[in-house]
């Protein structure tokens, strides 16, 4: 081999691997402004956070503060009314039994009884084992505290201590099942997260909740210096929205407007200092050098100036008044305040006019779009609140109700073995009024009259039963009947738009028979 041969060109090889080109490797790493990793992204996490450890970091912190907001801040408390108006609302959700009988047709008297029984078990003496509050009040309390502890949890009590009824339900402080409360070491599997111990695929069949003292009536045990009563799954009532997998424990609704709404009320009060300082009219008089009183005297007292209307008051010699009139808050705090609170309302999916109750600029048409909208979020909390709690509630009252003989019809109670034809059920959450009646009236016609919607949808959405309904219309007619009213004029009343035009031409037809 000559020495220079390695400078010869060798012949190309076909089977040599090619070189990666780093190109488009370069390009793929600036592709996402998100992902970037510089001086401006420092501070901002690159390493995915599961579930289970903002549980454990942050629950209980995001849980106080929110607890406080809820307290004193007025868009807080706010939104908390909101949540409780518009998914419990003052009826509450309420039942509608859907009970056929054996040829297919709906039961209405054994419908009719199971809707009676569960509004009677309603009264707080009944639902309430501490005699508290009523069921529509215990819907509005579940909803308060998912909105500010992210979840609620009642214990499902049975016997001789549950009321009339064998059944009733206890309000429980979720912060009482510990969020930093883990065992990794439980037999068969078992493992306990945030305060919930679950069996080896996930399932729940425990809470541990803290006790005051051994001396407890429900102390269990102890463990890291705290006591807790062990109670098992099948009776805790415990719902929570979750938005990541294998989230065990919910975060408040208001997590993510605190540090806003926060910084936003500071922000607010010292604003109100500063404009109550510039309403004070205040002012420092300065003396010219040499002009002024000597300090070391001490005698000396000190030079004040009052002001009353029109009157021009004369400065000793070598005085002169320096005015301190601060100009803050001026006009762009408004600005600022509304685009603090339109940042707040989305991450509470709420429409900013109703959390800050400013209607000002806006039309009919943006302020129905948004109302329109709103109103799609209050339904999904809605469906969330029955399949979380109501139906729950339900399925563990039917059969003790049944049980008891406390669900009659006639005097004579319905049969326990039917109870899966009795399970059959729909509910019916508050619903809102129109917001143009007149045009909304006529649309929902319409589409009735296209085969588009049913008469009993319609009235669903007014939050009415239409089986109440038609008994109603049913009552009304009877009671026109007995009256004397002649049926046309009935059957106008109840079916003819133009009932005015109608009862002139009835008149008329028989003022001209009675002529003849």
């Amino acid at each position: 081999m000559a020495i220079l041969d390695f400078l010869k060109r060798k012949p190309t090889d076909s089977r040599a691997v090619a070189k990666p080109r780093w190109a488009p490797v370069r390009a793929a790493m600036r592709m996402f402004d998100g992902a970037k990793q510089d001086r401006l992204s420092g501070d901002w996490l690159t390493h995915p956070v599961t579930s289970e450890w903002l549980i454990r970091m942050h629950q209980r912190v995001l849980v106080a503060r929110s607890r406080e907001q809820a307290v004193n801040n007025d868009y807080a408390k706010a939104f908390v009314r909101m949540c409780r108006q518009n998914i419990v609302g003052p009826k509450g959700v309420m039942l509608q039994a859907q009970s056929r009988d054996e040829s297919g047709k709906l039961d209405t008297l054994a419908n009719q009884a199971i809707e009676a029984a569960f509004v009677k078990w309603g009264h707080r003496n009944s639902c309430d084992v501490a005699g508290v509050q009523s069921w529509r009040s215990i819907q509005a309390s579940a909803v308060i505290s998912a909105v500010k502890d992210g979840e609620f949890m009642f214990r499902k009590i049975t016997g001789k201590d549950a009321g009339p009824f064998g059944f009733a339900l206890q309000v429980l402080d979720p912060q009482r099942c510990h969020p930093q409360f883990d065992q990794y070491d439980l037999p068969d599997g078992s493992f306990i997260r945030a305060g919930i111990e679950f069996n080896k695929y996930g399932r729940p069949i425990a809470y541990h909740f803290t006790v005051a003292k051994e001396s407890d009536s429900f102390y269990n045990y102890s463990y890291a210096g705290l006591h807790y009563h062990r109670i098992p799954a099948e009776e805790i009532i415990h719902g929570f929205l979750p938005e990541m997998v294998g989230q065990k424990r919910g975060l408040p609704w208001m997590a993510t407007g605190l540090f806003r709404m926060k910084q936003l009320v500071g922000f607010e009060n010292a604003a109100i200092v500063n404009a109550r300082i510039g309403a004070s009219k205040m002012g420092v008089i300065q003396w010219k050098e040499g002009r002024g009183p000597d300090l070391d005297d001490e005698e000396l007292e000190a030079f004040e100036m009052t002001a009353e209307p029109g009157e021009f008051p004369v400065l000793p010699e070598g005085a002169e008044l320096h005015e301190w009139n601060p100009q803050y808050p001026s006009g762009e705090f408004a600005t600022f305040n509304k685009a603090m609170l339109r940042g707040i309302a989305a991450g509470f999916g709420v429409l900013y006019n109703n959390l800050a109750n400013d209607l000002e600029h806006v039309n009919f048409s943006s302020i129905r779009q948004g109302t329109l909208d709103e109103r799609e979020h209050w339904k999904e909390m809605q469906e969330w609140l029955i399949e979380a709690l109501i139906q729950p509630v339900f399925e563990a009252w039917l059969p003790r109700a049944l049980l008891g003989g406390h669900i009659q019809v006639k005097g004579r109670p319905l049969k326990a073995e039917r109870i899966d034809r009795y399970s059959v059920v729909s509910w019916q959450p508050r619903r809102w009024q129109w917001i143009d009646p007149r045009a909304d009236v006529d649309a929902a016609i319409a589409a009735k009259n296209q085969m588009l919607l049913s008469p009993g949808q319609i009235i669903r959405e007014q939050g009415r039963d239409p089986s109440d309904v038609w008994r109603e219309i049913a009552a009304d007619i009877q009671e026109m009947k007995a009256a004397g009213i002649p049926e046309e004029f009935i059957k106008a009343a109840i079916l003819d738009k133009n009932l005015q035009a109608t009862v002139q031409a009835q008149a008329a037809q028989a003022q001209a028979k009675g002529a003849e």
